[in-house]
């Protein structure tokens, strides 16, 4: 049921308004003025706004001006019984969808909202179709990748929830998407969250959001995840490493599908469904006491197993061509791998999985100036490693790149040159390059490093 806030100084329009929104079968809210407005904005999930112009206080002008400071994309239909056309056009300037003069028509109003929703429903299967066509798909015709796909196949159409596993790159992530584009709730976004990422102090606020005030530094309300998911899919990725005192409150938002906002008093009832990934074994977290066996059956109704590359090398070309296409695009030259090249790739064991294949296939277009890449080349670069070369000798081809490329690449050498000078331990690597744990964490991410 979508939510239409109405926000006009008369009551009785307010009155009118609601009931007619009520049998149009929207759920209708209503403030007497622009600040009532914008603070039941802050607590309220709301699709559209009706929004008077001329009121006492702060005017419909100034309220639509920091409404879509607040929320760019929600539609606002503004009305007044003064109308100009000069009025109309700044309230289009400032980002209004629709402007509509007292008194107010039946049809009109309803003809309106209707097609506010319907334009900004297509504005966001779009920016998701957009999303997922910048993701790669499945890539692979062996035997663990067909059976992968079938799993998928038969689940996403479902409300079923999921726990995906699988190793450290494995492309537990592009599973997750997958799913969701296949899944009845496609036409949504898909709320993802990183478990591993968040301090335990603030996932609690991540999840269910928090009120105004609540804690330090709250300075508005937020709306979390579980919030924000509602009607779609939440995406739960590295659910092994979530403490045991969060693990024990999400497992009750899980069953009962209501909560209260950090610092608030409301329960908020939604309807989401779940995917959850780890590349932990829980079942082993469990023997040891680090995961809660509730939580895990609760999670585990349809369980999915990503399967690691090494089981699954005759994919390795199909992936590597993607990957010279990727990288074709982003400047680094049309570039080819010889059979005898691609030989010596399959034969390679690749811990980090297709993470790790990806991120050899750029460094080695970026250090070979041929454009063939034979064997020997690919058996020098994966015997020394990722600093195969030194830094100085590389400078020149980074003038190739474009800035973000060179950046990108810049930072995952420093940070992987960091992370080998602490074995591996990202709270020592964080402490000595001055970041914090969780933002190290999310920026390996982001530069898809193990």
């Amino acid at each position: 049921m979508k939510r239409i806030l109405v926000i006009d100084d008369e009551a009785g329009i307010r009155e009118s308004l609601a009931g007619i929104l009520a049998d149009e079968g929207f759920a209708p809210l209503t403030a007497a003025n622009g600040e009532a407005g914008l603070a039941l904005l802050e607590t309220e999930q709301v699709d559209l706004v009706l929004l008077d112009i001329w009121m006492p206080g702060a005017d419909g002008m100034e309220v639509l001006a920091r409404l879509k400071e607040l929320q760019p994309r929600l539609p606002v239909i503004m009305i007044s019984g003064h109308g100009t056309i000069e009025t109309a056009v700044q309230a289009t300037r400032l980002g209004a969808y629709d402007f509509i003069e007292k008194p107010l028509s039946y049809d009109k109003v309803i003809l309106a909202i209707n097609n506010a929703l319907r334009l900004c429903r297509l504005e966001e299967e779009n920016r998701i179709l957009r999303g997922q066509a910048k993701q790669h798909s499945l890539t692979g015709e062996s035997a663990p990748m067909r059976h992968l796909r079938r799993q998928i196949e038969r689940v996403a159409p479902t409300d079923a929830w999921v726990l995906i596993r699988g190793e450290h790159g494995t492309g537990k992530e592009l599973v997750a998407q997958t799913i969701h584009r296949l899944s009845p709730a496609a036409h949504r976004p898909m709320v993802e969250l990183n478990c591993a990422a968040i301090p335990e102090e603030l996932i609690e606020s991540e999840l269910f959001g928090h009120e105004k005030g609540s804690f330090t530094g709250a300075a508005t309300s937020r709306r979390g995840k579980f919030d924000l998911a509602d009607g779609g899919l939440l995406f739960l990725d590295e659910i092994g490493d979530m403490s045991l005192k969060t693990q024990a409150k999400i497992l009750r938002i899980l069953q009962e599908q209501r909560f209260e906002r950090v610092g608030g008093g409301r329960t908020i009832k939604v309807n989401v469904r779940v995917l959850a990934a780890t590349n932990k074994n829980l079942e082993e977290e469990i023997e040891q006491g680090n995961f809660r066996a509730d939580l895990f059956y609760r999670l585990n109704v349809v369980p999915v197993f990503v399967p690691p590359l090494r089981e699954r090398r005759e994919d390795i070309s199909l992936l590597v061509a993607d990957f010279l296409q990727e990288f074709g695009r982003k400047g680094l030259g049309a570039k080819e791998f010889s059979p005898a090249a691609l030989a010596v790739l399959e034969e390679y064991s690749w811990p980090g999985n297709v993470r790790e294949l990806r991120n050899f296939i750029e460094r080695t277009l970026i250090m070979s100036p041929e454009e063939r890449i034979e064997a020997d080349l690919v058996r020098n670069l994966l015997a020394a490693g990722p600093a195969a070369e030194p830094v100085p000798t590389r400078l020149g081809e980074f003038r190739r790149l474009s800035y973000k490329d060179a950046k990108r690449l810049f930072e995952r050498e420093y940070l992987r040159m960091c992370l080998e000078d602490n074995s591996g331990n990202i709270s020592q690597t964080a402490e000595q390059i001055g970041l914090e744990r969780s933002h190290l964490h999310k920026k390996m991410k982001t530069l898809e490093m193990e």
